[in-house]
């Protein structure tokens, strides 16, 4: 798929609706259609890349970043991890054997009462 019919960057433009939690210069987060948890949040960056095979060494600081925002998400969403038995799952699923169904870089967030209905 190019870059011009990349759901996602329609998505970050603003061209497609989504329920956004987060949006800034380099990302957007955005509550999942297809919830498989209580809580589901994807994480984009708005640079387009197509899958995580796909980064380089110089997209590190903006995959370092993205984990950042993941953890901290997590934390105002309120499933972060405290202690005990919270917590949230990081999902990045890259190409098609592992499970990825949008070509554009993105991590699930998924959170609450099993069980999930898929794994992200």
């Amino acid at each position: 798929m190019s870059h011009e019919n990349c759901l996602f960057c329609k998505i970050a433009a603003g061209e497609i609706p989504s329920t956004k939690v987060h949006e800034d210069e380099e990302f957007v987060a955005f509550k999942d259609i297809r919830p498989a948890a209580q809580t589901h949040i994807l994480v984009i960056p708005r640079k387009h890349i197509a899958t995580l095979s796909n980064c380089t060494e110089s997209d590190a600081p903006l995959l370092g970043r993205m984990m950042i925002l993941v953890s901290r998400l997590a934390e105002q969403l309120g499933c972060a991890y405290t202690g005990g038995e919270t917590g949230f799952r990081t999902v990045i699923n890259t190409g098609p054997g592992g499970g990825q169904e949008v070509y554009h870089l993105h991590a699930h967030i998924l959170a609450g009462p099993r069980p999930w209905h898929r794994m992200g």
